[in-house]
């Protein structure tokens, strides 16, 4: 069965109205092409950037809603899949991959999963699909 893995990168871009690509994110949510998947490691990332950049009363609300609907299903990694990431992480020294994206990359190869909802080009560089198909925009500077 096909399924999407989302990234950190796109689901911020859905928190923040501000952020140069949530109407392509929110978009994409209205018209599912199949069901969403994400990590609990993707997760993290998310609620400490958010509580970071809006404050914790943002990162509870949308940490609710994604924890409370049934847009996407949160699978945790395992043991194997973090000794995957491990192993990704030490072998792309010359990608600038995060921790949570070798994480996210390990997951996905354990699940068969090869698309990737992301404003993120590190899944174009580690060889998944990514969706929504649009150009990479770059965020403004935070003030």
């Amino acid at each position: 069965m096909r399924q999407i893995f989302v990234d950190t990168s796109f689901w911020y871009a859905h928190a923040f109205a501000g952020d140069p690509h949530h109407q392509e994110a929110a978009a994409f949510l209205s018209h599912l092409p199949a069901p969403l998947v994400t990590s609990n490691f993707v997760f993290d990332e998310l609620m400490t950037i958010l509580r970071y950049d809006f404050g914790h009363h943002v990162a509870v609300k949308y940490g609710k809603h994604l924890r409370e609907s049934k847009i996407c299903t949160l699978v945790r990694l395992n043991a194997e899949d973090e000794e995957t990431a491990w192993a990704l992480f030490l072998k792309y020294s010359d990608q600038n991959f995060s921790f949570t994206d070798c994480t996210s990359f390990a997951l996905m190869r354990r699940l068969g999963i090869n698309e990737a909802a992301a404003f993120d080009g590190h899944f174009d560089a580690a060889g998944f699909i990514r969706l929504p198909a649009v150009p990479l925009r770059k965020k403004p500077p935070k003030t």
